[in-house]
């Protein structure tokens, strides 16, 4: 490894923020020495688990479900548990209390955790789950949104939005479009899969580590089912391979498992789930059936819409009332929709309960919108990007509509650039050339089409739960100058914790060399909320900055005193003390090096340790009504995609990706547009590939990599272009940047529509296009199908 930099010979740049600096593991990665929950050396003494899983969707189970003496008798088994040796409260549901770490008395889906084996090595663990069998007296069950919606089976009642007079609107309306359409689930499928590794301290404590979203989830949920007061538990999570969503609720299913095991046997307890396990007992994307129907003007202007959202949430609630909410909120996109009535139904099915899912509702609502300007587009024979144009938001005093950027759930748009992210992404890739040239390609060639879509986003940054919007961080400076941060924020590969590290060294004005971030844990930052909703950088940051702000008031008379200036002239920059007007490149008496100012606080005792704090404000939701200031601000993006089918098979080839994605000021470009790039591919394969299929007993047949397809390096195009919009938050966030996890994501919408694009160039742009998300080759085949029939 390298020695690192002794800070007095460092040569840093005045500011950190915009630098591309790589990822702070980068290195680390690429040679295999980042440390991730496996690799943790094992403690003397260490157990291994694994969980026997439910064989049925539904059922009543026999006593305990398990025969103890019989597992007991496997090779290497030391004990099994089930929901009868839990002290506490069995629960693993994140926001209602209805979701079981072990089935109890009941299962409700097909692999189900029913017990935990524990045995002295993996293996034995494993095959004594494989061999035991589950008594249970088999149930009907529900397994689609369309049963549920027939039998009423919901996990929680419905929400609506009604605004302006949606009915008379359609039924007064020139035109009128109904349709309905879907999208599917998808697996998170994250490289590291869900693992929990339990070590008990003294005095009835244990420290868990946990491939975690929410280690405070895990903490709390691990508290309460082993009687234990929550100082009692520390979560630790230094770094997660991927978690997109699949880490946020779900880790505690194995989190409380190991924990329960490891309390119980005052051992240490390692729970890996191999991927089939894992895929089998985890949640996915919600899949969503959309009926619509619009009534719009010749232009193609949306006058009325009437929507219903159907999404099958499992069997509890999990995250499915935000979720659902989410897609409700987000039905608009970019689109002021004047007359509008929605309603969200979360449908209760025997699946595993649908979860967080990068997006979180968000992708599913825009999927609705689009699909009905496209469709409308097809029906007035326009150009779809002219439909959306004419439905965009649009300031009051141009439109001379006083709502025209208020959002149907009641609130201002006060940050609007979703036009000036189209005009940008318009002239930039060329638009109507290419949409000239994919004509003109279609005219000639039979069996290949080519297809093009623009397609624009708006995504609201914040929790839907106010309380959620809130952040924590520790900073320690130590003698020599170096500084230690520790934040509520989880690292799982998407770059935190090195715009983290780039705040907290201009927060301070010192280089980011100077700067580690230590891994998450709740004995350090506790009561986090998840690292989830986009806002990892956001709220975290933002408390970095207020720890440092306090740090730099603290320090300043002491460096006045070696600087012979007032406390107020004193500034920190570049690893320097300076008095304010001196050149701080001067090289004389007017700076003090930083590791010198610090070395004289210590002798002056003055603290160099603070707790930082941050509390999202202008948020006033009611989230029983769904209105108010549901977001703090918004992010915009567009992108434009262009694919080529054979008609013939229906595979697809994605030929060129153009984006313009709106980040704010970015801390660290190199970073945002690896996510925004990630996401788009993610979303892509959500759209196009990715497909989640069940049998009639609603077992999970696609539960492994060789049943399941995700997007490859050799799914990316030659022609992959993100340009930054140049503009700045008008929140002040952390250098004025926006968040870029999850809307980037619905980039990917345009890639689905490209291909409908191509499937409707197949019958010459004459028919209605029957396609549903995933636009698998299969689905690709059968619509060309159609269409041609349909035109014959």
């Amino acid at each position: 490894m390298n020695a690192p930099h002794p800070l007095h010979v460092l040569h840093p740049v005045e500011r950190q923020q915009g630098r591309e600096l790589p990822h702070e593991s980068a290195r680390l990665h690429v040679t295999g020495e980042a440390v991730y929950i496996d690799d943790i050396p094992e403690l003397r003494g260490t157990l291994y688990a694994a969980l026997i899983l439910s064989p049925v969707a539904h059922g009543e189970l026999l006593g305990e479900g398990i025969d103890r003496e019989a597992i007991l008798r496997e090779h290497g088994v030391v004990a099994v548990f089930t929901a009868a040796d839990i002290p506490g409260e069995n629960n693993c549901g994140p926001i209602i209390h209805d979701d079981p770490f072990l089935a109890d008395g009941k299962v409700e889906f097909l692999g189900q955790p029913v017990a935990v084996v524990v045995a002295r090595e993996m293996l034995y663990a494993r095959e004594a789950a494989r061999k035991a069998r589950v008594a249970v007296q088999e149930l009907p069950a529900i397994l689609s949104i369309d049963e549920a919606m027939a039998h009423q089976s919901f996990v929680m009642p419905a929400k609506l939005i009604t605004r302006g007079k949606p009915a008379e609107a359609i039924a007064a309306a020139p035109h009128r479009v109904k349709g309905r359409t879907t999208c599917g689930q998808q697996e998170q499928f994250y490289l590291e899969g869900q693992i929990a590794y339990a070590v008990p301290r003294e005095d009835g404590q244990l420290t868990i580590y946990v491939s975690t979203q929410h280690p405070d989830g895990n903490q709390r949920e691990a508290a309460a089912a082993l009687n234990l007061h929550t100082h009692d538990i520390e979560v630790i999570c230094r770094r997660m391979g991927g978690g997109f969503g699949g880490k946020e609720g779900n880790s505690s299913i194995f989190s409380q498992s190991a924990a329960l095991a490891a309390f119980k046997l005052n051992r240490p307890v390692k729970l890996r789930a191999n991927r089939d396990d894992d895929m089998t007992i985890t949640g996915k994307r919600h899949d969503f059936r959309i009926d619509y129907e619009a009534g719009f003007d010749d232009e193609g202007r949306i006058l009325g819409l009437d929507v219903v959202l159907a999404s099958r949430c499992g069997y509890s609630t999990d995250y499915s009332g935000p979720v659902n909410d989410r897609a409700i909120l987000h039905i608009d996109n970019c689109y002021y929709l004047p007359n509008l009535h929605i309603v969200g139904h979360r449908c209760k099915t025997n699946m595993q309960s649908a979860t967080a899912f990068r997006g979180f509702g968000g992708p599913q609502g825009m999927f609705g919108i689009e699909t009905v300007i496209e469709d409308i587009a097809h029906q007035l024979g326009k150009d779809p990007l002219d439909v959306r144009r004419i439905n965009l938001y649009q300031d009051p005093a141009l439109s001379g509509d006083p709502g025209s950027l208020t959002t149907q759930y009641n609130q201002p748009i006060e940050d609007w650039i979703g036009d000036k992210v189209i005009d940008q992404l318009e002239a930039e890739s060329g638009y109507h050339a290419r949409r000239e040239q994919v004509n003109a390609f279609n005219q000639t060639s039979r069996h290949r089409k080519k297809g093009l879509a623009l397609v624009p986003l708006k995504f609201g940054i914040s929790f839907t739960a106010t309380m959620l919007n809130q952040g924590g961080a520790l900073v320690h400076i130590y003698q020599d100058g170096s500084v230690s941060v520790n934040h509520g924020g989880t690292e799982m590969g998407q770059g935190l914790n090195t715009k983290m590290a780039q705040v907290a060294a201009d927060g301070l004005g010192i280089p980011v060399e100077y700067v580690r971030v230590t891994g998450t844990d709740t004995q350090k930052v506790p009561n986090a909320s998840a690292t989830a909703a986009s806002s990892g950088a956001d709220i975290n940051g933002a408390a970095i900055n207020n720890a440092c702000d306090q740090l730099r008031e603290r320090l300043k008379p002491v460096a006045a005193r070696l600087l012979k200036c007032e406390p107020d002239a004193v500034e920190f920059i570049a690893g320097y003390a300076h008095a304010k007007g001196a050149d701080p490149a001067s090289g004389n008496d007017t700076r003090v090096p930083w590791p010198q100012v610090v070395k004289h606080a210590w002798l002056d005792r003055v603290g160099l340790s603070v707790t930082g704090f941050y509390m999202t404000p202008d948020i006033a939701y009611d989230f029983q009504s769904l209105q108010g200031r549901a977001f703090y601000y918004f992010c915009y993006g567009a992108a434009v995609t262009e694919v080529e089918i054979d008609t013939r098979t229906g595979e697809w080839w994605l030929q060129a990706v153009d984006i313009v994605h709106d980040v704010g000021r970015s801390i660290n470009p190199a970073i945002d547009k690896g996510q925004i790039e990630g996401a788009y591919i993610q979303g892509m394969g959500w759209l196009t590939m990715e497909e989640c299929i069940w049998d009639r007993n609603g077992k999970l047949l696609t539960h492994g990599p060789s049943t399941y397809k995700i997007p490859v390096a050799g799914d990316i195009p030659e022609h992959f272009k993100v340009s930054l919009f140049d503009g700045e938050n008008v929140k002040p966030t952390p250098y004025r940047s926006k968040a870029v996890g999850e809307p980037p994501l619905m980039l990917a919408l345009s890639a689905f529509f490209a291909v409908r694009d191509a499937v409707s160039a197949s019958a010459g742009h004459k028919v209605p296009v029957d396609l549903v998300a995933p636009a698998t080759p299969e689905r690709i085949l059968l619509a060309c199908e159609r269409a041609r029939a349909a035109l014959a």
